[in-house]
């Protein structure tokens, strides 16, 4: 799986064998928006067409487009693992929370 940003906003790209063509849907919104295209400029171009065209939609509605999100979610690990990650934040004077904070932001942004 390939991604695509524009303006912010990310877009999974795969390729339908199908159709002979790459899809993009785009990430993270209050519905859904997808897009297609034969090359990465075509595609660039539709995903710009198609979040326009889902913006005004939202608009047009009162919908705030992007979804929120509330900064918790739960995880279950095995214990080993979570006996080593307390060890690593305790080390590095952190708690938990804040070294797993700072390891899943390194993840996501390279």
């Amino acid at each position: 799986m390939s991604m695509m940003e524009i303006n912010g906003y990310k877009a999974k790209i795969e390729y339908d064998s199908e159709l002979d063509q790459f899809r993009g849907e785009i990430l993270g919104l209050n519905g859904s928006a997808d897009f297609y295209g034969k090359t990465p400029a075509g595609l660039r171009k539709e995903f710009k067409n198609s979040l326009k065209v889902f913006l005004e939609v939202c608009e047009e509605n009162g919908i705030e487009p992007v979804k929120n999100y509330s900064g918790k979610f739960n995880l279950r690990i095995p214990s080993r693992l979570h006996r080593e990650i307390a060890v690593h934040a305790t080390a590095a004077d952190k708690s938990i929370n804040e070294w797993v904070s700072e390891i899943l932001r390194r993840s996501v942004n390279e």
